[in-house]
């Protein structure tokens, strides 16, 4: 494929963007072929599209200027293809509950567009389901990897969310490449030990396998190479060191290449995220979330073995 017909996917499959609803792109100077491109094809089928590029924060999930969130309160379908995420914002979070349909790409390249989103979304779908039913009702996750990841979570009152790159409905909203479940487990109650040996959303692959030690739900010790210190000086506030996000990849077309939008949905990974989890469940809101991948999770529900060494049970 080509990045036009990316493109296509992404406007007829994932959003189904119609003649008479209007289509705003958010992008910015480093993805701005991507953004043209969106922008080319959606104009194709709504005369009522535009584009706006914009400023590039510091991290993700900081929040967009004044003028972008506003605009993003207009439209009908958001494509939100920017180097630094706007996933976990009060802007998109607004725009969502409005009733916009949006999709956010943080990072996306040509070459994962091409890979990850030629893929059966419905067949996404019934993977995210199914691995939803065995993990419903479940209190407590345990994680462990050969690499030496030993770590527990716990979810009570919290709600499994799957993403499989159909944005049809009204307020839909996911990353694009898509095909992950994910859930905020409760603050503050998350121990053990993670052994990040996959990558660190925006830093890349690791170098060297980094040891996070997590207490009572936040992040205490790390240990590893150049990633480990990259990743440790971002860390500016406490807050920033919450555990947000627990989350399985479902793309069985995905893989790891250190951009963190296609690792995380890779199957036969797990992440955690670090920072805001105010917009999928969590109690958390500051401007960062952070995702870490790990490969060949063995994963334990309560007393239920749902993935070992990657593989789905």
């Amino acid at each position: 494929m080509n990045l036009d017909a990316s493109s296509n996917i992404i406007l007829e499959q994932c959003m189904n963007l119609k003649p008479h609803e209007s289509c705003m792109v958010v992008s910015d100077r480093k993805l701005k072929n991507i953004g043209k491109s969106l922008l080319k094809n959606s104009l194709k089928i709504s005369k009522n599209s535009k584009l706006i590029l914009a400023p590039i924060p510091e991290a993700h999930g900081a929040e967009p200027p004044r003028n972008v969130a506003g605009e993003m309160l207009k439209h009908d379908v958001v494509l939100l293809a920017t180097t630094k995420s706007l996933s976990h914002t009060k802007a998109r979070e607004n725009a969502s509950n409005k009733g916009a349909r949006i999709a956010s790409m943080p990072g996306i390249t040509a070459d994962m567009m091409d890979r990850a989103l030629n893929v059966n979304f419905n067949k996404i779908k019934l993977i995210n389901k199914n691995l939803i039913k065995k993990l419903n009702h479940k209190n407590r996750i345990k994680i462990t990897t050969n690499a030496g990841t030993e770590i527990q979570f716990y979810l009570k009152g919290r709600k499994w969310i799957g993403d499989d790159g159909i944005y049809t409905k009204k307020g839909a909203f996911g990353n694009l490449p898509a095909g992950e479940i994910f859930i905020a487990p409760l603050e503050g109650k998350t121990n053990g030990k993670i052994i990040v040996d996959a990558s660190i959303g925006g830093i890349g692959k690791v170098d060297k396998n980094i040891k996070i030690e997590i207490k009572n739900g936040f992040i205490g010790n790390i240990a590893g190479g150049k990633t480990a210190s990259k990743f440790q000086k971002s860390l500016i506030n406490n807050f920033y060191k919450n555990v947000a996000e627990l989350g399985i990849g479902t793309n069985y077309k995905a893989k790891i290449t250190g951009n963190v939008l296609e690792d995380e949905k890779a199957c036969r990974t797990c992440h955690i995220a670090f920072g805001n989890s105010m917009h999928f469940g969590g109690k958390v809101d500051v401007p960062f979330h952070v995702d870490v991948v790990i490969k060949w999770p063995t994963i334990y529900a309560d007393s239920m073995l749902i993935m070992k060494n990657g593989i789905v049970i």
